[in-house]
């Protein structure tokens, strides 16, 4: 899979180039940054569940997974000009070096050109793609509509994760599923592995956010509470015996200073288990979806992604 990952990259950078030279350099920005590449090989996996022997993939599922990786990195250049974010992956943003203008136009492009790339690949899954976009952008305006909201519920949480993150993951296998030619049932099984799998994917990532450093994330840490987004770790801690004492530290912009006293109150109570907890059951019905699915390659590589997810939390946690 290391190899279709160097091809999912090829195709990614191809996919950028363009007459403009501006444009092309903003559109590769992040990708030059690199990433884990984890939607991509997602699709790639899910389309060797259906093969018969181990080898490369298809230059179309190479394509599929250049698709969503494309979507995945249109949001990210949307995400960080709503976030006001001044690095990503380490490197500056684009909103940083460019400005947002040309950042929301980057993003733009980069989803035009996932759109293009997927409608080269059957009409199912273009309407997939399109439908998945709406999604992210659902789940982004129903976490929008909550910032600083300190009385937002755990149901309006996990729906606009669903949209914002899980979408896109279960978009993901399924796409390589039915550019793999697997059977109906099977592309079901592999979508809901996605769903669920990104789910906890985001509750890992708000984790996080409250626990780790900036060095360990690669992007500015504490960033959700100091912009209101009040993830499933807050809102856990404000329906606790912390509430009254986190309550009046909120609801309105943090500085990196202030974010320091919420933070610690957030580590410091039974809401950062609790919220493993949960995504641990998140990651038990994914792994529950890949049961029926033959043993093979890449129902391992799904499986064994499943398993890394949570010890990607540090140990104190």
């Amino acid at each position: 899979m290391t190899a279709d990952l160097g091809r999912v990259d090829a195709e990614l950078r191809k996919a950028v180039e363009t007459e403009d030279d501006l444009l092309t350099e903003i559109a590769a920005h992040l990708i030059k940054a690199g990433g884990k590449r984890l939607r991509p090989g997602f699709a790639i996996a899910s389309a060797a569940v259906g093969a018969s022997e181990a080898g490369p993939a298809s230059h179309e599922v190479v394509l599929g997974g250049v698709s969503v990786e494309l979507v995945h990195l249109g949001s990210l250049y949307h995400d960080d000009v709503m976030d006001e974010a001044e690095t990503r992956r380490t490197v500056d943003s684009v909103n940083a070096r460019w400005g947002n203008l040309k950042a929301i136009l980057g993003g733009d492009f980069l989803l035009a050109k996932a759109s293009e790339i997927a409608a080269g690949l059957g009409t199912e899954v273009a309407g997939l793609l399109a439908a998945t976009i709406a999604k992210l952008c659902e789940g982004q305006v129903r976490e929008l509509r909550n910032i600083f909201n300190v009385g937002r519920s755990e149901e309006n949480y996990l729906g606009a994760i669903a949209g914002k993150t899980a979408a896109l993951f279960a978009a993901a296998t399924r796409i390589g599923g039915i550019v793999g030619g697997l059977s109906r049932a099977d592309i079901d099984r592999l979508t809901v592995f996605g769903t669920e799998y990104g789910m906890a994917f985001q509750i890992v990532d708000d984790i996080l956010d409250v626990v780790s450093t900036e060095e360990e994330l690669g992007k500015p840490s504490g960033n959700d509470l100091m912009q209101g987004v009040y993830t499933l770790p807050v809102i856990r801690t404000l329906s606790g015996p912390d509430r009254d004492v986190l309550l009046p530290l909120l609801g309105r912009p943090l500085s990196k200073d202030e974010v320091e006293r919420p933070r610690a109150l957030v580590s410091g109570n039974g809401s950062i288990n609790d919220s493993v907890s949960t995504a641990r059951g998140y990651i038990d019905r994914a792994l529950e979806a890949l049961v029926p699915l033959p043993d093979n390659a890449g129902t391992q590589a799904l499986r064994g992604a499943a398993h890394h997810l949570l010890g990607t939390l540090p140990t104190s946690v």
